[in-house]
């Protein structure tokens, strides 16, 4: 096994060398041709994280998005919590909130975004999507089961939750970000930073998203997003110590969040083990049970919470 890590480190090493190079020569020579490849790369999604299967007792179920089908399970009947995931994820990592919700007599509605997990690949083909897709496979989802009581999302997933009420095919009580991702832009930087990519590139990689999502990556931005709906009330949930998405950015959002907001930190639980900590769901259930019907205008002070 140890050898067996060593191969596969040397092999991701090689390979970002590999496209750090390339990436140096594109940034003189083709940076048109350097956008094009970091932009593909960029849409490609990861394997697939190891979890358990989704709990028993929920009915399958299966929705149109274009001509690419979209899959599911829901559980229980009652006001609809939607659960969506994030980037690379599946819809199984928020199995967690299932059997907590459903038995406070919740319908919980689970579903995989295009080519992830067991739903067919969108528009962008297979092994590759994005966060607008995301958002179309959530508004065809609502379409089958109506308006949500909430939508708990995690990461990236707060951007589509956020889309599909600005489309008008979403409406929404409340809504759960967990360790949400705040904008594309600040992402793009980031991984332009790994693989060595040049200004010039990464302006050609900004050309060619906005020309196969059809929307401005500025505006990908949980931020700008909020401001286009009317106040809703928000939990965060966010782990200090996460890596891919950053504790200061819910800092801000919830002392910027129009409607009434809070903010639980926690300690030790990352980017994904926040999804099953005992602490955390019972503080997101809580928050589905006891928020308030009409959202107000004021905004709460962030408070801290222990990893629970």
């Amino acid at each position: 096994m140890a050898r067996l890590s060593i191969k596969k480190s040397t092999i991701v090493r090689t390979k970002m060398r590999t496209f750090r190079s390339g990436f140096r020569a594109a940034e003189i020579v083709a940076p048109a041709l350097g956008g094009r490849v970091a932009t593909r790369l960029w849409f490609s999604i990861p394997p697939p994280p190891r979890v358990t299967g989704l709990p028993p007792g929920g009915e399958r179920f299966v929705v149109s998005m274009g001509s690419s089908a979209v899959r599911g399970m829901s559980y229980g009947q009652g006001p609809v919590a939607y659960l969506v995931h994030g980037w690379g994820g599946l819809g199984a990592q928020l199995g967690s909130f299932i059997e907590p919700l459903r038995s406070k007599e919740f319908r919980v509605v689970v579903f995989d975004a295009p080519a992830h997990g067991e739903s067919d690949p969108g528009p962008s083909g297979p092994g590759r999507s994005h966060g607008l897709e995301f958002s179309r496979a959530l508004e065809a989802v609502a379409v089958r089961f109506g308006p949500a009581h909430s939508v708990i999302a995690h990461s990236m997933g707060a951007v589509p939750a956020l889309l599909a009420q600005i489309q008008g095919r979403l409406t929404t009580g409340q809504l759960v970000f967990l360790a949400p991702m705040r904008d594309l832009a600040s992402h793009f930087d980031r991984f332009a930073g790994q693989l060595g990519i040049g200004q010039r590139v990464r302006a050609q990689m900004t050309v060619q998203t906005e020309r196969l999502v059809d929307y401005p990556v500025a505006g990908v931005d949980v931020r700008v997003l909020s401001g286009l709906l009317p106040p809703l009330p928000l939990l965060v949930v966010h782990d200090r110590g996460d890596r891919e998405t950053r504790h200061e950015d819910s800092v801000q959002l919830v002392d910027n969040w129009k409607g009434p907001a809070r903010l639980v930190s926690t300690d030790g639980l990352g980017h994904r083990r926040i999804l099953s900590d005992p602490g955390v769901v019972d503080e997101v259930v809580g928050f589905v049970l006891r928020a308030p019907t009409r959202p107000s205008a004021t905004s709460s002070p962030a408070v801290s919470a222990p990893a629970g």
